[in-house]
């Protein structure tokens, strides 16, 4: 049997359930109706990379070593750098299936970069378009596109430049422009679909459209419904009406390819996280510094972070930070972790660490809304809590949940809480999970799922025996018994751990400073950075 991943980045039944009654998006409505619906749970923190990471390896983050967009140097190391595909420290879906001879079809999923040489075609997401040629498995793939009607490049991959003509500084006037951009983007990725299955069919298909998380971050208050009797003037209907348009045309992308696949294949469409409100911004290393907890060396560390590009922008703490007197800070502002500078010659002794911890915890438990009293961190997570593993030493120290969901911001200031000028997007845990095909139980719904969950399951379709290390497990109550009964799950061995024949080889995975400053732009356009 064959496997479709029809990943939707962000995606929350919140949106989804009420446009498909509202008749937006039909195609997903009807896939729901023949198969079984659930809450995919995402890992800590619900961010694109670990997330995906999970849902691609089965395992959770403390086994695959990826916790942030950004990626520590090594446990003792305060330098950081973008992740990259060499990082994942396990086995993923796509080299499993290329072990049991199956093909595979990857689009779009970050993290794919250099990406790994599996029989099939590797199109990454989260890649500067100048890279693209380069970036694609197999080698000259791209070139192929170049005849496909209407197809742009530039738009598919990120490319600032065209993205600031849309949203230049995000002011509302241009939010139309931005959503047609990311229509546009979703055909583009359908038509190297098609083509490819046209090219060469293969047993292990997936497809990501994160348009869906780049919409609900910037206009959330226009796809909720909770905040519709906020949205009074003619602009706010324009943009309304273009979020609509956005997911109408999603919907008949995902139509079209519910037909190229045809109905023997098992369909599985799945988010990385879910989506809420956020009014609000939390200044993590503010409240630490005001606390006693951090200290800014003697440089001027207010005035020359905005003019830094690419990660050192984001890694100022790098250099701004007086070592010897900082006990704990924030490290980047999309983990919404906090790291200890723990060890000799550090801020704090090893032997204080744990009860230092306990302090630190139960003292963010007590910030307040200083308007309303409410607490602002809601959940904390040690390290050993959220991250069992052989890479837990590279995760956060503590990683902090706020209660409109939030990111933190890492930035000084001198304020600790600062409200948002609009209501804007933010990540939650509760995926979507939605399967449909042979086998899968007609007009259900299960209980929540998890999203390790996802690679076990579409390893059993494939005919491929489960690895036993996995994570995840295959959720028996979203097929029909007598599916179950004619093809068992089996349960085999281990994964193979960066099996050299299944990794790239290539090496040179540095992006220029250009290219970092780009992607550091493009996050912060999208909601990531504060």
């Amino acid at each position: 049997m064959k496997a479709l991943i029809l990943g939707l980045d962000g995606a929350t039944f919140t949106v989804l359930d009420p446009l498909i009654a509202d008749g937006v998006m039909p195609a997903l409505g009807s896939l729901m109706g023949s198969g079984t619906k659930a809450i995919l749970k995402s890992v800590v923190p619900p961010l694109t990379p670990p997330a995906w990471t999970s849902l691609m390896t089965g395992r959770t983050p403390g086994n695959h070593g990826v916790f942030d967009f950004f990626r520590r140097e090594s446990a003792d190391n305060h330098h950081i750098r973008f992740t990259n595909f060499q990082d994942i420290g396990s086995e993923t879906i796509w080299s499993i299936a290329a072990r049991h001879q199956k093909k595979v079809t990857s689009l779009n999923f970050p993290l794919m970069y250099p990406p790994p040489e599996v029989p099939g075609f590797i199109v990454p997401g989260w890649i500067p378009w100048k890279l693209m040629r380069l970036a694609c498995h197999p080698e000259g793939l791209v070139n192929e596109f170049d005849n496909l009607p209407d197809f742009n490049l530039r738009e598919l991959a990120i490319d600032i430049e065209l993205e600031d003509k849309a949203i230049e500084g995000c002011p509302e006037d241009e939010y139309v422009d931005w959503v047609k951009l990311h229509a546009r983007r979703e055909e583009n990725w359908f038509k190297i679909f098609e083509y490819l299955m046209q090219k060469d069919e293969c047993e292990l298909m997936a497809v990501l459209f994160d348009g869906v998380d780049k919409l609900q971050h910037l206009c959330w208050r226009f796809v909720d419904p909770a905040f519709a009797h906020t949205l009074t003037t003619e602009r706010d209907r324009r943009i309304r009406e273009a979020c609509l348009d956005y997911f109408r045309r999603l919907d008949q992308l995902i139509g079209r390819i519910i037909e190229l696949v045809g109905p023997e294949t098992r369909i599985f469409v799945v988010s990385d996280h879910g989506f809420g409100p956020t009014f609000e911004v939390f200044n993590v290393n503010a409240w630490l510094e005001k606390n006693g907890y951090l200290t800014w060396s003697g440089s001027n560390h207010a005035e020359h972070g905005d003019a830094m590009i690419g990660v050192g922008h984001v890694a100022r703490h790098t250099f701004e930070l007086d070592w010897s007197k900082t006990k704990a800070f924030a490290t980047t502002p999309t983990s919404n972790g906090i790291f200890i500078n723990s060890g000799d010659d550090r801020g704090l002794a090893d032997s204080e660490y744990y009860p230092f911890i306990s302090e630190l915890s139960a003292r963010l438990l007590e910030v307040r809304d200083p308007d309303s009293g409410e607490p602002i961190v809601t959940k904390i997570w040690t390290r050993d809590e959220a991250f069992s593993g052989p890479f837990k030493p590279l995760a956060p120290d503590l990683t902090l949940a706020t209660r409109d969901g939030g990111l933190v911001s890492i930035l000084p200031n001198s304020e600790i809480l600062t409200r948002r000028d609009q209501i804007a997007g933010a990540h939650r845990p509760e995926g979507v999970f939605i399967a449909s095909g042979p086998g899968i139980r007609p007009g259900a719904t299960a209980e929540e799922l998890s999203i390790v969950d996802v690679a076990p399951t579409v390893l059993y379709t494939l005919g491929i025996e489960v690895p036993e290390d996995l994570d995840g497990k295959v959720p028996e109550r979203i097929f029909e018994a007598d599916a179950l009964a004619d093809d068992p799950i089996k349960v085999g061995g281990r994964t193979v751990y960066k099996a050299a024949e299944w990794q790239s080889p290539k090496t040179e995975t540095q992006l220029t400073s250009d290219e970092e400053a780009r992607l550091i732009a493009r996050m912060r356009e999208l909601g990531y950075m504060e």
